[in-house]
């Protein structure tokens, strides 16, 4: 079937609410695409012209049409329907029962969670239907309540963008009126111009002419109304802009000013860690030319004095034996040792050491013969005057006897023993006892 505006008329009226039917009128209508604005220009009407039930199965057809252009990445129908899709939604919306309302509702936030129209076409269209809810007695929400629009309602921009919201959907409705109008009106003013067409009769003319003169004025007055809200529109952007601007250079200059503080703050660093570092430096300075730094603690490299530690030698012999005393003149004497002074320490000559001779045992007995040589006593220095002559024994003898010389006065010394043993004693030590 070729494409005009009876074919398009005969197709939307045989269209009833099966998906087949539905399926088929949005296939023929997708073919002839390039006719996208002349189709939604008669679907408007339509719905303007049917009844309440049909309504509903319009807006199926629609939603067939924009979906499967969405997918087909096909913008014909997207950009016709765009225009005229809130005030058709705000008419099939109107006046329906409480089940198409919710079917319509429905549809509306499909196509809302799958982004098939703009977003301020999205918000004209959901404002519609809310300011419908809203002039209904007693109800002040569909039955989804705002659940379904919460998203594209004011309440979720920032404040700034608050102001701008109404006129924004002022411009949305301005726009879905005067965009048809429009079309309409230079569609019917192509047709009555076109010179290649014979002109009817006159009365027929002048009836043509004073339809299209009807049509020239409804779109003049929304295209003028759409001028005024979007007007409106870009005097709200521009004083948002300018608050922006305002906002922007004083942002400026405190960027500025905080760069400057910090820079200022990073020089005040510098110059306290130079004079930290100098201190240091001083420090070192003052410290010996040969310390170094080895991991953080300071070391010379000259030793340290050592302390005094006391010799393992023996002590002198004056410090025994005074010099004064008689036994160690006689020491001096018989070594003929001269001290130099009083003053100085008496230093002896060396005296060589002398071995004991090895032991050879004879076959004939294991009982060495004599006994090793052993050095005098009379030769070795280190023996005083007393052991050198003899004398030490004796007086340590007659020291003895004088200590214990009334021990056993008197008594018989073999008192209290066995008379065999006090024999053999006397025997022993030839009558002494």
């Amino acid at each position: 079937m070729a494409y005009n505006d009876d074919a398009v008329k005969a197709k939307l009226s045989s269209l009833n609410e099966t998906q087949e039917s539905i399926v088929s009128v949005s296939q023929w209508i997708m073919f002839h695409r390039r006719h996208a604005d002349r189709t939604c220009a008669i679907w408007l009407e339509r719905m303007r012209e049917t009844t309440v039930n049909k309504r509903l199965t319009l807006i199926y057809l629609a939603n067939e049409v924009v979906q499967q252009s969405k997918a087909r990445r096909k913008d014909d129908f997207l950009v016709a329907f765009s225009p005229v899709i809130a005030e058709a939604t705000a008419t099939a919306y109107k006046g329906a029962t409480n089940d198409v309302q919710e079917k319509i509702r429905r549809t509306v936030e499909v196509w809302s969670q799958r982004r098939i129209f703009d977003k301020p076409i999205q918000e004209a269209v959901e404002a519609r239907i809310m300011e419908l809810d809203k002039s209904r007695s007693g109800k002040k929400g569909g039955l989804l309540g705002g659940s379904l629009f919460s998203s594209g309602s004011g309440s979720s921009a920032p404040a700034e963008l608050q102001p701008l919201l109404p006129l924004q959907l002022a411009l949305s409705k301005a726009n879905a009126t005067s965009t048809p109008a429009a079309s309409t009106a230079n569609t019917e003013f192509e047709k009555l111009s076109d010179p290649q067409k014979a002109l009817p009769t006159p009365p027929v003319h002048a009836a043509r002419l004073s339809a299209l003169l009807k049509s020239l004025s409804t779109a003049e007055s929304a295209v003028a109304e759409s001028i005024k809200t979007r007007q409106d529109l870009v005097d709200g952007l521009e004083k948002l802009l300018n608050t922006n601007r305002t906002a922007l250079e004083n942002d400026k200059a405190q960027l500025n000013t905080i760069q400057e503080r910090r820079e200022a703050t990073e020089k005040k660093k510098r110059e306290v860690e130079d004079a930290i570092m100098r201190g240091v430096s001083s420090t070192e300075a003052a410290s010996p030319a040969d310390a170094q730094h080895v991991n953080g603690r300071s070391t010379s490299s000259v030793e340290p004095e050592r302390p005094k530690v006391e010799e393992l030698t023996p002590p002198p012999t004056e410090s025994i034996t005074p010099p004064d005393s008689p036994t160690f003149k006689a020491e001096v004497v018989e070594h003929n040792i001269e001290p130099e002074s009083n003053d100085q320490q008496v230093r002896y000559p060396p005296t060589p050491k002398r071995f004991p001779e090895p032991f050879y045992p004879s076959s004939s007995s294991s009982i060495p013969s004599q006994s090793p040589t052993l050095p005098p006593p009379s030769t070795d220095p280190r023996y005083g005057a007393s052991y050198l002559s003899g004398s030490g024994s004796a007086a340590k003898k007659r020291k003895l006897d004088v200590e214990f010389e009334d021990f056993g006065a008197g008594e018989d010394p073999m008192a209290g023993l066995d008379d065999d043993v006090a024999e053999l004693l006397r025997a022993e030590s030839g009558g002494a006892l």
